[in-house]
């Protein structure tokens, strides 16, 4: 069976042509089918694979960047605590060993103490005595330099109110016209190491 064309030309089946393809493109201008393609280049869907690839591993990598960095950070804060408590323990442990130093040489201080109380006395009785009484002064004084570089220093204790974080009495006499607790004689000089008193003053007060 044949149809008319409008122009008067036959018109066969077979000359009929197929209807576009989708995704197709098709010239039409010349009434010649022309169809081509629209599809994305294999190397550009390659390289957009690439990169998809790449930002996915770069986002692990920095997320293990933020777990490292943490750990770090965490591990330098435990480090740095636990050098200070070392600091702390060794200092302790060094003025402690410095107190008992000092502790077991005050008894020699206060016999160099009571010989020199008595050096007057001792000269009056010979004079030749005075080479050891200086002696002793020079002893005296190397210890109180010692003590003093050690930041040791004496409490002071007559004329003074008894305290009893830094006095211990041990007597108590009747002296007129003085405030009951004043401090009259000091039987036993007491120290600091620093603000800690390692020996409290023995003390005389006024009843």
């Amino acid at each position: 069976m044949r149809k008319k064309a409008s122009a008067g030309q036959d018109i066969h089946p077979e000359n009929v042509g197929e209807p576009a393809a989708a995704g197709s493109v098709s010239s039409g201008a010349s009434g010649i089918d022309e169809t081509v393609p629209v599809t994305v280049p294999a190397e550009e869907a390659e390289a957009r694979k690439r990169v998809a690839e790449l930002e996915a591993e770069l986002s692990v990598q920095k997320e293990q960047l933020d777990k490292l960095r943490d750990e770090l950070l965490r591990r330098a804060a435990d480090f740095e605590n636990f050098r200070k408590v070392k600091e702390r323990e060794a200092m302790a442990a060094g003025t402690k060993a410095l107190e008992n130093t000092i502790r077991e040489l005050l008894p020699f201080v206060d016999d160099i103490k009571r010989v020199l109380s008595n050096a007057p006395r001792i000269l009056e009785i010979t004079a030749e005595a005075k080479p050891y009484v200086e002696g002793v002064e020079l002893l005296k004084r190397n210890f109180d330099n010692w003590l003093a570089g050690k930041g040791v220093t004496e409490i002071r204790s007559i004329g003074m109110k008894l305290d009893v974080e830094y006095h211990e009495a041990i007597s108590m006499i009747e002296i007129p016209d003085t405030e009951p607790e004043t401090i009259v004689e000091e039987y036993q000089t007491g120290y600091l190491l620093g603000e800690r008193v390692i020996r409290h003053a023995r003390v005389i007060v006024a009843g």
